[in-house]
């Protein structure tokens, strides 16, 4: 008999499709749906403190008295924070799979605060979006790590539910920080964010946004991570994100050592039902191969339990078609 049933930091979920931080998880109605579908948990879309920065400065202009933007700023930041948390409680209230709150930041200042009042709301746990340009030329590297640490650190000391960080894939070790990250108390990581990019439209000489959603083709990096870090810091749980597009896309993921997967992209496409099509394509795999459960297969092609493990470490186009001679 198949069980999907999976541990990742330390939530029980009935499998490992987890829908990640996006406008799919802003309301009640659209989480139940979710559930429905076959979700194994949810995050619930972000809490944003640059939104929150933003709109009380946006508000601020509009008044002639200089220390009202104070004022302005506090009621900004209570109010989004009040419209979270009830979402947070009415979710908990509406749904039975776990529900993870999402702060999106760029610092370790005092919205920090904001993480026990998501605690008290009842959110199974936390995860939390850092990201921040490394504009200053004459800043190390290790400075700006130093801030994910910092955070780990202050976060751990004031909740006691699971914390989970979602990183970026632009650090020089990734290994060594979520390393890092593990031994400040985190119990999980996700890779990778999808942050927005940039284009340039040549005709209008405007900057503008990519594409949002991601491609298939988008599994590459992620997997590779996903592979090493498993091996390498093998107590933290890892979800495996972007380019998760299908149920294949999910056994693969499984294989390189992740706990779970998040999925976005493709329910923007084809709908939550589609969470049932990925579920079943990973069972009839499962079936077809004995397995029961996917601790059985987890990690079985990560970097220490494959015969060539250096086929994860290559990077150069050179490499590559050596190896096809």
């Amino acid at each position: 008999m198949i069980n999907l049933t999976t541990n990742y930091a330390g939530l029980t979920l009935r499998n490992p499709l987890i829908v990640s931080s996006s406008g799919l998880t802003d309301s009640i109605d659209k989480i139940g749906k979710l559930e429905k579908a076959g979700a194994g948990a949810v995050v619930l879309k972000s809490l944003f403190e640059e939104q929150i920065k933003y709109e009380a400065g946006d508000l601020s202009k509009h008044t002639d008295y200089p220390q009202a933007e104070d004022y302005l700023n506090y009621y900004v930041r209570s109010n989004s924070v009040e419209q979270y948390l009830k979402l947070i409680e009415n979710a908990r209230k509406s749904v039975d799979i776990p529900v993870i709150a999402s702060i999106n930041c760029f610092s370790a200042t005092e919205w920090v605060s904001f993480a026990k009042q998501i605690e008290k709301a009842g959110a199974h746990a936390l995860e939390l979006n850092v990201y921040f340009l490394p504009l200053e030329k004459d800043t190390s590297s290790k400075i700006y790590e130093d801030v994910y640490l910092k955070l780990a650190a202050e976060i751990r000391k004031l909740i006691s539910i699971p914390v989970i960080f979602k990183l970026g894939q632009n650090f020089t070790n990734p290994v060594n920080l979520i390393d890092q990250l593990y031994n400040r108390g985190i119990q999980a990581v996700v890779l990778f964010n999808r942050f927005y990019s940039p284009d340039i439209n040549v005709d209008e000489l405007k900057v503008v946004s990519s594409s949002a959603l991601s491609t298939p083709e988008e599994i590459r990096n992620s997997l590779r991570w996903v592979a090493i870090v498993s091996h390498f810091v093998e107590k933290i749980d890892i979800a495996a994100s972007t380019g998760i597009h299908d149920g294949k896309a999910v056994i693969k993921q499984l294989l390189a050592g992740a706990k779970a997967v998040q999925v976005c992209s493709v329910l923007y496409k084809k709908g939550p039902a589609w969470l049932g099509d990925m579920i079943a394509r990973v069972e009839e795999w499962m079936k077809k191969n004995n397995y029961s459960n996917p601790d059985e297969f987890r990690g079985k092609m990560n970097y220490g339990n494959i015969k060539d493990p250096v086929v994860f470490e290559r990077a150069q186009f050179m490499k590559y078609y050596s190896s096809q001679h």
